[in-house]
């Protein structure tokens, strides 16, 4: 490959980043089923350890997303606070991940017209989780228990590529650690037998641009913030 056409590929690739973002409102039109094909053969082609390819998915359409969508929300306003996920979530948010973390809250609420200290507003948009936002789609990934953190951070390859195969198609897609609160819960849902993990959810569709949840962009860490460069 000659550098101009190196170039012309990263350019391409550094478009589907910046332009990338969680959507969080979704139009209500299912995603054809050709398109969907091609997104999960684009992910499937992430790298991964071993080509072991540990990722298993599900993915909802139809009927199956609104059943989905009913017990999901049931779930979590029986459960409330009480969580049950397969892999162990953060102990704290401290320094600059903290910040980070307040920053993209408080941006998501500023959009959305909830004020700061309104704790019956905030529990509300946090309830949307479980609504899938209102997407006609949702994709379940899962991963071998055998393989442990190793598995975990493959089947991670695999969503950052599809949410890039996603935004390269024209649909809009978000993460949800929140679908895998409930490991035991979405294992039992779909019949999954006791050895597969639930790692993330991911809901997508076409994205709602008209949604105040969609009009906002996070902020990335400075090169320098991130690297440290070796040179002897």
């Amino acid at each position: 490959m000659d550098q101009q056409a190196a170039f012309h590929d990263a350019d391409a690739l550094e478009r589907l980043l910046r332009e990338r973002s969680s959507c969080r409102a979704f139009e209500s039109r299912d995603v054809a089923p050709a398109t969907i094909t091609r997104m999960l053969q684009l992910a499937q082609c992430s790298a991964s350890w071993s080509n072991l390819q540990p990722w298993q998915v599900i993915v909802t359409r139809g009927a199956g997303t609104e059943r989905f969508r009913r017990a999901l929300r049931s779930h979590a306003e029986r459960e409330g606070d009480r969580v049950d996920p397969d892999f162990v979530r953060p102990f704290s948010y401290e320094g600059v991940y903290r910040e980070r973390r307040r920053e993209c809250g408080w941006q998501l609420y500023d959009a959305v017209g909830v004020t700061r200290g309104d704790r019956v507003a905030s529990a509300r948009e946090a309830l949307r989780n479980f609504d899938l936002f209102g997407a006609p789609h949702a994709a379940i990934i899962t991963t071998p228990a055998s393989l442990g953190v190793y598995g975990a951070v493959d089947c991670g390859l695999y969503v950052g590529t599809f949410l890039l195969a996603a935004q390269s198609l024209g649909v809009g897609a978000i993460a949800q650690a929140a679908l895998a609160r409930w490991g035991s819960f979405v294992r039992d849902y779909f019949s999954l037998p006791d050895d597969r993990r639930v790692l993330v959810g991911i809901s997508f569709g076409y994205p709602d641009l008209t949604h105040p949840a969609n009009g906002y962009r996070t902020s990335r860490a400075q090169l320098d913030d991130a690297v440290q460069w070796c040179d002897s």
